[in-house]
């Protein structure tokens, strides 16, 4: 719902688009060797303090100032004479050192010989059995080594992609002055190699806007992938929105050296991008390494894009319906699962699925929901009655399931959860209502049978008045919703709205028509013709009273979160309870399984913490309920696949 003073802005608004930034690129990228090795500074790069300490214990330090490749050739010997966890370490800085000094010369091919020298021998460092003995995990080194390997993947991906457009399922040689590496390429996850554009650097991006950014330290660089759409005449394509962009870690695995040879010395090298969703941690010699990840920077990357941008006109939505339906439908930002359970967010009035974007991001970012959750958005015109709207959501998701599920066997989709906030809400629960007569009565007095009018007239009012309840449908969480409207739709903000609302033309015609060959027909013709979103929400709306007594499915569970102010909003009543636009006399539900209250503006209520919190509370119950059940219907011999947040090598 809009306040009056935010509905007199329409007068001001020209496109709709959101001058809002996601992200902003970075002068330089973002590195945790910066300080160690004075990157950044006049005299840089050099070697760490320890690093000296190492040369001068093991008479190298002179051999270093007056010759760094034979200093080199005389660590490796030491090395393969008798392995030390400092030599190996001392090596790869070394290296690294080295490698960005070539770079800042412009020599790039030194530059990609000498980061993977590093890279190698930080993984030998890490991973070697006979290093065990010394390498110590809680030594500072030892997540030094860490960032060498991660920096040294890093700088090595740059200079690879500024001269190959590096894909998953391909094989590279990458010959070099003193070595030459085989590098092949695998995709670990749902994304498909196929689907696979280009990806950018996270660590060249800082994040503006959403309020969390959602990391996890380990080994590996974390990528913005660029999805590039499938075929056209897949029907599954219009659910990802173009421009969609996804997050992947980037491992390289250095095979044991041949003719005993460290894997320092290792010529092949497996480069793995693995989709941080699907696992946070991965199996290297017997143990679990945890992967470096960055689940938001690729979201604010995508959301900044000009193709969200240009499908994202939450004004459009409100002013025009009518010329924004053809984006109208569900969306994913994540690959469809038959096994993980989805959540379907509905945005509210004057609104779109951005608004989700920081619950999305925070819900994610726990393991025990993205390892059994899957994130749907539904984007539909706002500025059309929210009956229509559910009518449209029912349509489209059985449209959905068609694309994805034809046969109706994946039983997780049968327990998805609808989220919606506002008159979100409001479409959510219209899923879960059995008619009856009861809707049809609000427009007329006669059996809907008796109705004149051409069959594809008759389908869009029936269809519209006449449901049963999404099966599909197992929880409604509905958040600062008006279950009874809201007083902030009056005679002004009406007389507003229907001056710059544009009502959809097929609801408009198709209820004249229906009007002149049925008189005297409909109680109140206005219903078919004149509302607008604005109108449905008014408190005198007669369907607030049918939706209330209205059956509801009885596998459905609700919850609600209602917005309280601690101090009255200037533009909502002083005298009452509400969150600045809905009360919560109209927000309250006796229905609901919870129901708690949140110190929030409308527009805010979903984006706070506490209410985020509440959702990932109902999603845990949910799950807690779904296995339940699933325990009580399996058979004795069949044995349950757990999820597994990890991958297995």
């Amino acid at each position: 719902m809009v306040p009056p003073l935010i509905l007199l802005a329409l007068l001001c608004l020209a496109s709709g688009c959101t001058s809002t930034r996601y992200v902003s690129s970075r002068s330089v990228r973002e590195n945790p060797l910066t300080n160690s090795l004075k990157l950044v500074t006049f005299r840089g790069p050099e070697v760490s303090e320890r690093t000296w300490h190492t040369l001068n214990r093991f008479g190298l330090a002179d051999q270093y100032t007056q010759d760094h490749q034979k200093c080199f050739e005389q660590i490796r010997q030491a090395i393969t004479h008798s392995p030390d966890s400092e030599l190996v370490y001392a090596l790869s800085e070394l290296s690294y050192v080295e490698g960005k000094k070539a770079e800042r010369s412009g020599d790039l091919l030194h530059a990609l010989n000498h980061y993977g020298i590093a890279l190698t021998n930080s993984y030998d460092y890490l991973f070697s059995e006979d290093l065990q003995i010394t390498r110590n995990a809680f030594d500072p080194q030892f997540r030094a080594a860490c960032d060498l390997y991660n920096e040294s993947l890093e700088d090595t991906l740059r200079i690879l992609c500024s001269e190959h457009r590096i894909e998953p399922g391909s094989t590279y040689t990458i010959s070099t002055p003193d070595r030459e590496f085989i590098v092949r390429t695998e995709m670990r996850g749902k994304w498909k190699p196929e689907e696979f554009d280009r990806y950018e650097f996270v660590s060249d991006f800082d994040i503006e806007t959403l309020n969390n950014r959602h990391t996890t330290y380990g080994l590996g660089v974390p990528l913005i992938a660029v999805r590039k759409p499938a075929a056209k005449d897949d029907s599954r394509e219009r659910y990802y929105p173009t421009g969609l962009s996804y997050a992947v870690s980037a491992m390289m695995r250095c095979s044991p050296g041949i003719g005993g040879r460290r894997v320092g010395e290792s010529p092949t090298c497996v480069l793995e991008f693995f989709d941080p969703l699907e696992a946070n941690q991965i199996e290297i010699a017997k143990q679990w390494v945890p992967l470096e990840t960055d689940l938001t920077t690729p979201l604010a990357y995508f959301l900044d894009s000009p193709e969200f941008r240009k499908r994202n006109h939450a004004t459009e939505g409100l002013l025009d319906p009518d010329g924004s339906q053809e984006r109208r439908g569900v969306y994913m930002l994540e690959p469809y699962d038959p096994n993980r359970i989805p959540v379907l967010m509905v945005h509210g009035l004057w609104s779109s699925p951005l608004t989700w974007m920081d619950m999305f991001n925070d819900l994610r970012s726990f393991p025990e929901i993205r390892e059994r959750y899957q994130f749907w958005f539904y984007l539909y015109p706002t500025g059309q009655p929210f009956w229509i709207s559910a009518q449209q959501l029912r349509k489209d998701l059985a449209a959905m399931r068609e694309s994805f599920d034809p046969g109706g066997r994946d039983r997780a989709v049968d327990q998805m959860v609808l989220v919606g906030h506002s008159m979100g809400g409001l479409v959510s629960r219209l899923q879960t209502m059995e008619s009856g007569n009861d809707f049809w009565k609000i427009v007329s007095d006669h059996p809907a049978d008796e109705m004149k009018g051409t069959q594809a007239d008759r389908v869009k009012l029936v269809s519209t008045l006449f449901f049963k309840p999404n099966q599909s449908v197992g929880r409604v969480i509905t958040i600062g919703t008006p279950h009874r409207g809201s007083d902030f739709s009056n005679d002004y903000t009406q007389w507003l709205a229907r001056k710059f609302i544009k009502l959809p033309q097929m609801f408009v015609s198709t209820g004249q028509r229906l009007t002149r060959e049925n008189p005297d027909f409909f109680r109140d013709t206005k219903l078919l013709t004149a509302v607008n979103a604005v109108d449905s929400l008014s408190p005198k709306s007669p369907i607030f009273p049918v939706m209330l007594r209205a059956k509801k499915s009885p596998n459905v569970k609700f919850h609600n979160i209602i917005g309280v102010l601690e101090k009255p909003s200037l533009l909502g009543p002083k005298s009452r309870k509400n969150d600045g636009v809905v009360e919560y006399a109209s927000a309250h539900m006796d229905d609901v399984e919870s129901e708690i209250t949140v110190d929030a503006e409308h527009t805010q209520i979903h984006m706070t913490g506490k209410a985020i919190f509440e959702v990932r509370r109902i999603l845990l119950e949910h799950l807690q309920e779904v296995d339940a059940n699933d325990r009580i219907a399996i058979q004795p011999d069949e044995v349950m696949r757990p999820g597994m947040d990890a991958y297995r090598r």
